[in-house]
């Protein structure tokens, strides 16, 4: 079942405000409001739409500086300007910034419609809603990968995915072949480097009879048996070159020759990769083929690290609970919200499955039906964590918060202050505190 298009809403009208955000949800949206370009910005740093409806004049920042914000932050982001004082003057300013449409109030029920449905068809996959439903995200920049993906998932093009260990590179790349038109056909997972050269060749490429170590059968190797279908070479960095070679006249030619055979097979695979480690290093230093990188770095989706999006720390850490649950029987129900609070504040090295590992722990060793505070400190103790005091936690936010408001204006001070409800004497203090200079953050001209 699809779940309900969500649109965002933003008007300093607060009547007209209400009545059309009933309008939209008897017509089955699901409906967020917004009173000012500040309210609605501020809600996207939590939530993501999959469509934003905004006045044109509003007091403080209209809908276009909106839109801007909305440009440089939710990459994608289809958005619908409405205004009470229409003329053609703003009609082409709107549509030539990249605004989706332009409504007149009164809004004609009929365009509105039909202009949130054009542009929910760009905003919204083609496919069932739950293609990436493991995952589970609030954060901004786990979001706008996801939105990436969503996009070139259809396409049948190479993809590098790329981020720190543990991050759920081999989960992205199931996202993809489940958002694709190959969902329906195999999807195979190969680890470069967990086999010696003579095996990942077999692996790969397969063999025929007697051609590999005495084996007495053929085998298919992974490019044919996920043929029509996905493959996914994991840890690609450690391909041999020689087997480097191979893989790209096989993905260029489209067709694999197995180990001791005489002829040529064709095969039918889009093939993604990942890596944790530098591969345009590993290129420039020789190890790696330029031509092969190339190949499959048609496009890369660069995952974030798990501290990278301590918003999803708990949700992460309630879904893990909830599948440990539903395999075993368990006394455990839920996580203090204390618990929770640790939690997301810890630095986690190994990402998303040092997360796991971590809950899996909890469940084993909790003696209560809710995982208290102080398990979690042991278990992070245990796993060589340093949870950092109150202050030292508060200093990091700040530090965090100081660094994103500025990216936000551009290294603006005065609409940085605004942005964060300060002066600009005791915003200037905050950033000298921290040894910030707002110059860094300001946009080189070309």
């Amino acid at each position: 079942m699809k779940r309900k298009a969500r649109i965002l809403l933003v008007d300093d009208d607060a009547s007209l405000l209400k009545l059309l955000g009933l309008r939209l949800k008897s017509e089955g949206f699901e409906v967020a409001t917004a009173t000012s370009g500040a309210e609605a910005l501020e809600w996207l740093e939590r939530e993501r739409p999959d469509l934003v409806l905004s006045d044109l004049r509003m007091d403080g920042m209209d809908g276009l500086a909106l839109f801007d914000r909305i440009q440089r932050q939710h990459v994608g982001l289809p958005v619908v300007i409405m205004t009470a004082h229409g003329s053609i003057t703003d009609a082409v300013s709107a549509t030539r910034s990249g605004v989706f449409g332009f409504l007149t109030k009164p809004i004609d029920k009929e365009a509105l419609r039909r202009t949130i449905h054009e542009a929910l068809a760009v905003s919204l996959p083609a496919f069932e809603d739950d293609w990436q439903h493991d995952m589970l995200t609030r954060s901004p920049a786990m979001t706008g990968v996801l939105e990436q993906a969503r996009r070139i998932a259809p396409l049948d093009i190479s993809v590098l995915i790329t981020g720190p260990a543990g991050a759920g590179k081999e989960l992205m790349a199931r996202v993809l072949h489940q958002a694709s038109p190959r969902r329906d056909h195999p999807f195979v997972a190969l680890n470069c480097g967990s086999l010696p050269e003579p095996l990942l060749e077999s692996e790969l490429f397969g063999h025929v009879r007697g051609a590999f170590d005495g084996a007495d059968a053929d085998y298919a190797g992974v490019l044919l048996t996920a043929a029509g279908g996905t493959l996914l070479l994991d840890e690609v960095e450690e391909l041999p070159a020689r087997l480097q070679s191979r893989l790209l006249r096989a993905l260029e030619q489209q067709e694999v020759r197995p180990r001791g055979g005489t002829r040529n097979i064709k095969t039918d695979v889009r093939v993604l990769s990942a890596s944790s480690r530098d591969l345009v290093a590993a290129m420039e230093q020789g190890r790696f083929r330029e031509d092969l990188f190339y190949r499959l770095n048609v496009v890369n989706l660069a995952l974030p690290a798990l501290k990278e999006r301590p918003e999803d720390i708990p949700l992460l850490a309630r879904h893990f609970l909830e599948q440990i649950r539903q395999r075993q029987a368990t006394q455990v129900t839920g996580f203090a919200p204390e618990a929770l609070a640790l939690l997301a504040a810890a630095a986690w090295p190994g990402n998303v499955r040092q997360l796991l590992n971590l809950v899996e722990q909890a469940v084993a060793m909790a003696s209560a039906p809710v995982i208290g505070v102080q398990l979690i400190e042991s278990l992070l103790t245990g796993s060589g964590e340093q949870f950092p005091t109150f202050n030292e936690a508060r200093a990091e936010f700040e530090r965090m918060y100081l660094n994103k408001v500025l990216r936000m204006t551009d290294g603006n001070v005065t609409q940085a202050a605004a942005l964060a409800g300060r002066n600009r004497s005791d915003f200037y203090k905050l950033l000298s505190r921290h040894g910030i200079e707002a110059s860094v953050f300001k946009r080189k001209e070309d």
